[in-house]
């Protein structure tokens, strides 16, 4: 691997993002993967002490290193800001989130043999915050504007949020899910839209995915409308392989299909932009259970794994993604919420569950 390490920024988290990023830490570590860990913190704890939850340097890191791996983070209640996450998408335009839903065997499902990837459009849509408040001037003068231009009469008392979908938008997140599928050897992209009522909006999305589809001849495409995508999913997973959508319907969508492979405890994610990739698992902070040496580390361990992918660390990301899949799979040394019952006494600690991964990695290395 050479003797220069690739930095990378490491964001602990607070709640027990401290007890599963030291675990995925020393994991990480035991592949031999040439990283050295800028660590820097943000969120509650942070907060308490600096009055922010996101200080600069956090931000000075990722714009150095341009790759990241991140803990669960708490919004303090109160603050004023909604979400450290939604903050670092928007500050590096973070465009697309990227979520593998992955069959690992021993862990509880209905189903069995899943491989499907989510991509999300995360700038746009409904979340984009474009929001007016019920009974605000500005909200009844949008109102009458509405009733006065088009013709559509919406109740005065109304809150109103407002869906933006780009031409320049869609084209990305449409054409990085394309390129994925090209070059992680997948054979399909599903376009996902409600085109046939928002024709503006989905339509639009709906059109620009039609015409890219046509420079990639050499991955399948199709469209579903979303509700369809929703009952599709449910009977026969086994159609689909990479799923495209706009923002609200990802992250609906994306935890659906996180369902079909056991829950938010294997289910890892990254949003990517341009220059700069973030890696975090999609639960949160679970705080309660601070300290406990309790939870399930897996989500963020396989975030990881998909942050070796990024900067090509293959052979390390193999090592220990099968390493991970192991351990599961035997499931002895796994946590509370992968036994067959949650109260069962051979369940083991947060990092116990590493050590054991760390053994199968070492074997691996023999």
């Amino acid at each position: 691997m050479g003797t220069e390490k690739r930095k990378v920024t490491l964001i602990p988290g607070d709640g027990t993002g401290y007890e599963i990023t030291e675990a995925t830490k020393r994991v990480v570590e035991a592949t031999g993967a040439a990283i050295q860990w800028d660590i820097v913190h943000a969120g509650a704890d942070v907060y308490a002490k600096q009055g922010t939850v996101l200080p600069e340097n956090v931000l000075e890191s990722l714009r150095n290193n341009k790759v990241g791996l991140k803990g669960p983070i708490t919004t303090p209640v109160g603050t004023g800001f909604r979400s450290v996450n939604v903050a670092l998408r928007k500050i590096f335009d973070l465009y697309a989130c990227v979520r593998p839903c992955k069959s690992y065997e021993g862990v509880r499902s209905r189903y069995k043999d899943i491989d499907i990837v989510i991509i999300r459009e995360n700038t746009e849509d409904l979340y984009a915050g474009i929001e007016f408040e019920h009974g605000k001037s500005e909200t009844i003068e949008l109102i009458d504007f509405i009733d006065k231009k088009i013709q559509v009469s919406v109740k005065k008392d109304s809150g109103i949020s407002i869906k933006p979908i780009s031409v320049s938008g869609s084209e990305r997140i449409i054409r990085f899910a394309f390129e994925y599928a090209r070059s992680n050897s997948r054979k399909k992209v599903t376009g996902v839209h409600k085109a046939n009522i928002m024709k503006y909006t989905d339509g639009l999305y709906l059109e620009v995915f039609r015409r890219i589809s046509e420079e990639y001849p050499d991955i399948e495409s199709e469209d579903r409308i979303v509700d369809n995508m929703c009952m599709q999913l449910i009977q026969k997973p086994e159609l689909y392989d990479v799923i495209v959508l706009p923002n609200l319907y990802g992250d609906i969508i994306s935890d659906l299909a996180a369902g079909l492979v056991g829950g938010l405890g294997v289910a890892p994610g990254g949003n990517i932009g341009k220059d700069i990739a973030l890696f975090e698992p999609t639960h949160g902070s679970a705080p309660k259970y601070k300290g406990m040496n309790k939870v399930n580390p897996v989500a963020q361990m396989l975030s990881a794994v998909m942050m070796l992918r990024h900067i090509n660390l293959n052979s390390c990301a193999d090592i220990m993604e099968s390493s991970i899949a192991e351990v599961i799979k035997e499931g002895l040394a796994v946590t509370y919420d992968m036994k067959p019952a949650p109260d069962d006494p051979s369940a083991v600690g947060t990092s116990q569950m590493a050590d054991a991964i760390i053994e199968k990695i070492k074997n691996k290395a023999l």
